[in-house]
């Protein structure tokens, strides 16, 4: 019974953008700021970052969750007017507000990543005490990540080597015995740049079907070409890369 009555209601949109804001949006935002120290080398604003939140949460909470009432109340899922007798002012109203919400924190997230960006503190290797080895290389990080291949011990494994094995107590770290590994560096050439052209071209012409698939057939021959080319490159030594 409950599906029927809200079926091609707004509670549909309610329920939908709901969980797709507080589920994604927000996530996305929240993987941006845990990420940001790391690949820009410097820490953001927290004191803004967490008006950004507060201003997120209440904007997202005053937007999508009063078109539930409106479902509920039967307003229909596609509508651009209604009489102002149908008794859903109220909560289109709030919702009204709460948008202003979500467009004023979505402003003041660009304003701390720009600034943050340009003069924000230097955040170090590890700003978070983190437990994985990407926060063991310095932010942001070299071209190669890793001057030599990690060898893990540890689920763990920046953890167990800041703090030792949470079973033995004993840090992980020194030489394992084992042969190392070099670290593979792409050889710099502009044949994957053809390639991407082709790609490119050979998807507008199968896309708008144009000139009966010559474009199409254009690209690929194209990206062909680049791909040939590209792997018949010679390929330096690893100890030339060092």
């Amino acid at each position: 019974s409950s599906d029927a009555q809200q079926q091609d209601t707004y509670f549909i949109v309610a329920h939908l953008h709901y969980v797709l804001f507080g589920g994604s949006i927000v996530a996305i935002i929240g993987g941006i700021y845990y990420w940001f120290p790391k690949f820009t080398g410097r820490m953001y604003n927290e004191a803004i970052g967490k008006l950004n939140f507060w201003v997120m949460f209440i904007g997202m909470n005053m937007t999508f969750f009063p078109m539930h009432f409106l479902g509920l109340d039967g307003m229909p899922r596609r509508i651009y007017t209604y009489d102002s007798n149908m008794g859903w002012d109220l909560w289109n109203g709030v919702a009204s507000v709460g948008a202003l919400f979500l467009g004023v924190s979505f402003m003041i997230f660009i304003y701390n990543i720009v600034t943050s960006w340009r003069n924000g503190e230097a955040a170090g290797n590890d700003p978070w005490d983190a437990r994985t080895l990407e926060w063991s290389i310095p932010s942001p990080p070299p071209e190669y990540n890793f001057v030599e291949i990690p060898t893990v011990y540890d689920r763990d494994a920046w953890w167990a080597e800041k703090r030792g094995h949470v079973h033995h107590g004993v840090p992980v770290g020194g030489g394992s015995g084992e042969e190392e590994h070099s670290i593979h560096m792409p050889q710099p050439s502009y044949w994957p740049v053809i390639v991407s052209i082709g790609l490119i071209i050979g998807g507008y012409g199968l896309i708008y079907n144009v000139a009966h698939f010559g474009i199409a057939a254009a690209g690929v021959l194209i990206g062909m070409i680049g791909v040939y080319a590209w792997s018949f490159e010679p390929v330096n030594d690893p100890a030339e890369n060092e």
